[in-house]
């Protein structure tokens, strides 16, 4: 069966598109011109290229250079795909010509063909309402896209300082929770000095709560927008108010309080913004990935691990080993961390492969930006829902594995000195007697003094065991 087609035209001569498409020749050419991965540009990329098209149809109108009944037609086509309509019409493959024109002609087509329908028109008939000409009034792809990337991650934002926040919350109550119980310090994955587990805990909190906050400085500048530098940064055939005005309808638009980046040449040429953030999103990925590979330590065993915490058993673990269950959460996120370093990657090497006026790489930076965005916002929910919430600890496995460490005896340091103390950590290791016994034995100290120092509680806190009270 043939499909219906209608006859399109543009500059490089005429092309078949789909009837019943909302989008038109371009689109039409880039599709038939990259068959790439399938993959299209994301849903919230789309709502920030519509949210500038209306902002700019509605600017336009007031500054009275377009049509009151043409921008009102195009603001509603663009508020219907805010609203999440049409997406199914942006069809543009994520790989595609540098900068992203195509799909930024693909909304220009999308919300003309739909502002025509919405004056009594048919798709195609250009005369009413032009993609380029009244759509794209006074913008061009360099300056719309990287303000849509903007946008599109500034609306991710919140979510995912929430799901951090969220797991901060859930770090602190466990640290809370499991203050009172004292383990082994492990360094180089060597027996250390005692740590209380809650103090582990309160540390992965602290962390996650400091990368939060890097990623809040990163999202603040990219409050500055570029929009109105047209294709060069210049400003060229734009209304003088266009940039100011721009920058607060977007503003109220979106709610954010969005300003102006002051150089547009430079927020044209540079997307230093943009690897700011993924910068920062591959430092939280660091942290969980280190968090989450100590959560899979602790929990090692039931029998022949660690298994100083339990994790909640959320499905079985293996296909062919019955019983078995494991730390499915902690894995998902090292996974999730994983891709999103891969994908800062990509976007550093995008960053600097910009070349004069423009960093052409934008449309591939968009998408590895919002999808790790996306990614880590639900991946550490997941994980503070389904793993931190409900880990509980063995205090009896976090005890057994306390008395059998003889590095305890670095709290004898200041009274008998490194190397007496080296000497009977090696001769407790060699006979299995304890430290405390050997100090005893070889007249070092007294039962008393052995008592007062190697005090696990105390050896948690500042001060010198023996010598000083705790501090708490």
């Amino acid at each position: 069966m043939t499909e219906t087609v209608r006859m399109e035209k543009d500059s490089l001569g005429e092309i078949p598109v789909p009837a019943d498409a909302l989008y038109g020749a371009q689109t039409a050419r880039a599709v038939a011109n990259f068959p790439i991965s399938g993959v299209r540009m994301p849903p919230p990329f789309i709502v920030a290229l519509a949210t500038i098209k209306r902002a700019a149809a509605e600017v336009h109108k007031d500054l009275g250079l377009l049509d009151p009944a043409v921008a009102d037609a195009i603001a509603k086509a663009a508020q219907e795909i805010r609203d999440g309509k049409w997406h199914e019409q942006f069809v543009v493959d994520i790989f595609q010509a540098g900068a992203g024109t195509s799909t930024h002609m693909n909304a220009n087509e999308v919300i003309a063909n739909r502002a025509v329908e919405l004056l009594g028109g048919q798709r195609g008939d250009y005369t009413r309402v032009s993609p380029n000409d009244q759509v794209n009034m006074a913008q061009s792809t360099n300056d719309v896209i990287p303000t849509s990337i903007r946008l599109s991650a500034l609306s991710l934002l919140p979510g995912l300082l929430e799901a951090l926040a969220g797991l901060v919350s859930a770090l602190d109550e466990k640290a809370q929770a499991f203050d009172g119980i004292l383990k082994s310090g492990r360094t180089h994955l060597q027996d250390a000095v005692p740590v209380r587990l809650g103090q582990e805990f309160g540390a992965y909190a602290r962390a996650v709560e400091n990368d939060a906050q890097r990623i809040a400085v990163a999202g603040e500048a990219l409050k500055r927008l570029g929009i109105g530098g047209s294709a060069a940064g210049t400003g060229l055939n734009t209304h003088p108010e266009y940039h100011q005005r721009m920058v607060k309808r977007l503003s109220e638009l979106t709610g954010l309080d969005l300003r102006s980046g002051g150089n547009l040449f430079e927020l044209m040429q540079s997307q230093a913004d943009v690897a700011h953030l993924s910068a920062s999103l591959r430092t939280l990925a660091l942290t969980l990935t280190r968090v989450c590979n100590d959560i899979r330590l602790m929990a090692s065993g039931p029998r022949t691990g660690l298994a100083e915490i339990g994790l909640p058993a959320v499905q079985p673990g293996s296909s062919i080993m019955p019983g078995k269950v494991n730390p499915a959460l902690a894995e998902m996120l090292n996974m999730v961390c994983f891709h999103v370093i891969g994908a800062d990657a990509c976007i550093a090497y995008c960053t600097q492969a910009g070349q004069l006026e423009l960093n052409v790489m934008m449309p591939i930076m968009a998408v590895h930006l919002l999808f790790a965005l996306t990614v880590m916002t639900n991946g550490v929910r997941a994980f503070t829902d389904r793993c931190v919430r409900g880990i509980t600890a063995d205090e009896e496995m976090c005890r057994y594995w306390l008395d059998r460490n003889v590095i305890i005896a670095t709290a004898l340091n200041p009274h008998i000195g490194y190397m007496r103390a080296a000497e009977l950590v090696k001769e407790s290791l060699a006979t299995g007697r304890p430290v405390r016994e050997l100090a005893v034995a070889k007249g070092y100290l007294t039962e008393e003094e052995v008592r007062r120092i190697l005090h696990p509680r105390r050896m948690t806190e500042p001060g010198i065991p023996g010598q000083t009270e705790p501090a708490h």
